[in-house]
């Protein structure tokens, strides 16, 4: 996410910097740039004005202009009127300070993704807080709304042994259902009680009066808008919408990872007053994060996120199994298991282009990749030739001829030609990882910098059959 105007953001400041020192015009082109940028966006026009008004107020003291260097000020100033934009320093958690069990209302149009929303708030407080969580579906309307919100359930119960969903009953209105979970929730010992309610394709009355309802008599701590930010300018319409109708306490943002743009991040908080709480980026379950201002401000101003790379790492990664691993490769003894494990580890963090994004100056890499999207299929494909292979050919792959690759892409539903490429790229990283046994990490960063390096090794993962970067 934030792609889009994370390139022209950067490309505008690296331009300031270059100049030395700043005129008044300078700042004033810079600012007209900015604008195009954030409109470009989908950010809210009055949300631009005020975020160009504000940054060019200060940019042209002189403080600024006549500073040693104006580029850095400014730059800091972009960033500080981001993360303002974006809600303020740090995240805002989740209201539970109230009597158990705390009613958590989730609402939202059809198809925002609130129903696994729910799931994953559960999971994680369940997982992360220890608390004991009641499920409960208000959608009497769509058809298996409430079993999907069931197995939902079920999924996270097995990870935390915590979570529940609500026993269905047949013809009860939201409104009865709502008390149900909160009676079955004091009754039984929830600390919290997640309620899911109905969606429409549009906002309309009776929505809205429903929400209400369900609002009066369960009281929520919190109720948590879910919009889908792939939707733009239309999910901060909605949320105006929700928050003047019914109010709302705090956004949670679906498929953040599917939107270059950024714009309805940008706008959520000046256009309803509700902070942005958490985001999710992904259909898995453990998907779901807290949102960070700065760190996003960061992001998009090319400076990266690796508070927030080191924390998903150290969330999703097997730190045990990555030690094991590690210490294989410095030894020079990295096998196709191996492999296996790291491609493993690396869908753990979620996708590639969301990783790159995290590291500061890795924009660069993106821009070289220009419009073409990082191919993770060949994982996929690489863990089916390897699948295909015998336990002694993943650990002694030179063994590995002719005969024996005709049966293993044939095994795999891949070709020969793909097996060789596989092969080929594994000769290559081991003979780097004997290099670096040998020589240290001056060796690992030659062979980084020359031909095969990270930079090829993106490009390559550019277009179908690419290869992947062997981690």
């Amino acid at each position: 996410m934030f792609d889009q105007l994370s390139g022209k953001m950067s490309g505008v400041l690296d331009g300031l910097s270059k100049n030395g020192k700043l005129s008044e015009a300078d700042v004033t082109e810079a600012m007209r740039e900015v604008r195009l940028a954030m409109l470009e966006a989908d950010v809210a026009l009055p949300v631009v004005r005020d975020f160009v008004s504000k940054v060019r107020e200060r940019a042209v003291g002189h403080e600024v202009l006549d500073s040693v260097s104006p580029g850095q000020a400014v730059a800091k100033i972009v960033n500080d009127a981001l993360i303002d934009a974006l809600g303020g320093a740090g995240a805002v958690p989740l209201n539970l300070n109230a009597a158990p069990p705390v009613p958590v209302l989730m609402v939202g149009l059809q198809g925002s993704g609130k129903t696994t929303t729910s799931g994953k708030i559960a999971l994680r407080l369940s997982q992360r807080e220890g608390k004991k969580v009641l499920l409960a579906s208000l959608d009497v309307y769509r058809p298996a709304a409430q079993l999907q919100l069931q197995q939902l359930a079920d999924r996270v119960n097995a990870v935390t042994g915590r979570v529940h969903a609500l026993p269905i009953i047949a013809d009860q209105s939201p409104v009865d259902i709502a008390r149900r979970a909160l009676e079955v929730g004091r009754r039984e010992g929830y600390d919290v009680v997640i309620l899911d309610t109905a969606g429409r394709l549009s906002i309309d009355e009776a929505l809205m009066d429903e929400v209400r309802e369900v609002r009066a008599v369960t009281h929520p701590a919190e109720t948590l808008l879910v919009v889908d930010a792939m939707t733009g300018q239309d999910a901060v319409n909605t949320a105006k919408a929700f928050n003047e109708a019914v109010g709302i306490s705090g956004v949670v943002m679906s498929r953040m990872d599917g939107d270059a743009r950024g714009g309805a991040a940008l706008s959520m908080k000046a256009i309803t007053g509700a902070p942005i709480k958490l985001t999710g980026s992904g259909e898995k379950l453990e998907a779901l994060e807290e949102f960070h201002p700065e760190r996003v401000a960061g992001r998009i101003l090319g400076l990266g996120d690796v508070a927030g790379l080191v924390e998903r790492a150290s969330e999703n990664l097997d730190h045990e199994e990555g030690e094991r691993v590690a210490k294989k490769m410095l030894a020079g003894k990295f096998d196709l298991d191996d492999y296996v494990s790291q491609i493993n580890q690396i869908n753990r963090m979620g996708s590639i282009s969301g990783i790159l994004g995290m590291l500061p100056g890795m924009g660069k890499i993106k821009d070289m990749l220009g419009d073409k999207e990082i191919d993770t299929s060949i994982f996929t494909r690489h863990k089916a030739i390897i699948s295909s292979m015998t336990k002694q050919e993943r650990k002694t792959p030179d063994i590995i001829k002719a005969s024996r690759k005709k049966r293993i892409a044939s095994g795999s539903g891949t070709t020969v030609q793909e097996v060789n490429r596989l092969l080929k790229q594994f000769n290559d990283m081991s003979t780097m990882m004997k290099r670096i046994s040998k020589m240290g990490l001056g060796g690992l960063l030659n062979g980084m910098g020359g031909a095969g390096g990270l930079a090829d090794m993106m490009k390559g993962m550019g277009k179908p059959g690419g290869r992947p970067p062997f981690v």
